[in-house]
């Protein structure tokens, strides 16, 4: 009986001396311990999956190609290029995943730059004048720097026949002209095409008209002094009169509105001390004689009387000096203020004192047409 145990005891042992449940649970606990290691390798990243488990160095994939295609993922997704992440076929580098050509020597560039100047410096052959841009500029592109709106506006001026060249109606588009000698007109006015600047003052009291004035005075050249183009005042106004002065670069405009053959009209806003006889706009419109000759007025009326105080209105075409407070004061009424208030089409309006502003294009058009040009 003794023998028997013992022979049952001895089969249950392995060549160790450790009984077979034993060994059963040692395995249970290994196999365990290749799940949780597996786990752990599956999250991790993968230059950790590729060391061993004793931390070694990362050990060379046996998959080559295959575990390339595979990092690519389905059929026809990314792929990354033989060589690494870095590098491609072709030896250059490797942006958004297309390999780039290699780069150029410098000295190679620089010899293509040196080509290319002197390629594009060299004197080509011009064409005849047959061939180049014809003379001249188009028509609604002068209207259109004359500032009469758009090009497409112009062109539509040009549709329905307001515009006139030289004194032909024009009826098609495409017409080229010159704009210093050929004369534009927009519904019968003139239209400045030139470089020409016109402007109107609301000169105040005390600014002496002039552009420039040796004794250190305010004049008329303080209120242009940004303007690159020289500018001269049409004609002149007393130091103590205040209204309206044009300025213009245009010579010939400015010499018509001021010579006594065109008779361009001014008006004036006087300020008088009354009562004033009813015939006296009528003894202004008959003449008054003074030094140098009869002054007549064009036209006359009272616009406003308070009490003693008159401010009248007095319109002539006349342009000797002080002629408006000469006259009145000839009559009996000298003139305690005096204010331009239109200087031919162009009036003052609202216009603060001091003011610049410059003139439309149809106040140019109108001031042309007064002195017909």
């Amino acid at each position: 009986m003794d023998f028997t145990r013992d022979r049952d005891r001895d089969r249950d042992r392995d060549g160790t001396g450790r009984r077979r449940d034993d060994r059963r649970d040692d395995r249970g606990r290994d196999d365990r311990r290749d799940d949780r290691g597996r786990d752990d390798r599956r999250g991790a990243p993968r230059g950790d999956r590729e060391r061993d488990g004793r931390g070694g160095a990362p050990r060379p994939s046996s998959g080559g190609a295959r575990g390339a295609s595979a990092r690519g993922g389905a059929k026809g997704g990314p792929r990354t290029p033989v060589g690494g992440r870095g590098g491609s076929r072709a030896g250059g580098p490797v942006r958004g995943g297309r390999p780039q050509p290699p780069s150029r020597p410098r000295e190679y560039e620089a010899q293509i730059e040196e080509r290319n100047r002197a390629r594009h410096a060299e004197q080509r052959p011009r064409p005849p004048k047959t061939f180049g841009e014809p003379e001249g500029e188009r028509l609604q592109k002068v209207l259109a720097r004359a500032g009469l709106g758009s090009r497409r506006a112009c062109e539509e001026l040009i549709d329905q026949r307001r515009v006139e060249v030289n004194g032909r109606v024009v009826t098609e588009q495409g017409l080229r002209i010159d704009p210093e000698k050929d004369e534009v007109r927009v519904d019968g006015l003139t239209v400045a095409t030139q470089s020409y600047l016109f402007f109107a003052l609301n000169k105040p009291a005390g600014v002496v008209s002039t552009m420039e004035d040796p004794d250190g005075r305010q004049c008329l050249g303080d209120y242009v002094t940004n303007r690159e183009t020289r500018l001269f005042h049409v004609g002149r106004l007393d130091t103590e009169t205040e209204g309206i002065i044009l300025l213009t670069n245009h010579g010939e405009l400015a010499h018509r509105l001021t010579h006594p053959r065109y008779g361009v009209r001014k008006t004036y806003l006087a300020a008088i001390q009354g009562p004033i006889p009813r015939d006296l706009g009528k003894q202004l419109k008959n003449g008054v004689p003074l030094e140098d000759g009869y002054a007549r007025a064009d036209s006359f009326r009272v616009v406003e009387n308070t009490g003693k105080n008159y401010l009248v209105e007095v319109s002539l075409h006349e342009g000797r000096k002080h002629i408006v407070r000469r006259m009145l004061a000839e009559v009996g009424f000298p003139v305690d203020r005096l204010v331009r208030t239109g200087f031919g089409p162009i009036g003052l309006g609202d216009q603060k004192s001091g003011w610049l502003r410059r003139l439309t294009n149809t106040e140019v058009g109108m001031l042309m047409r007064e002195v017909e040009l």
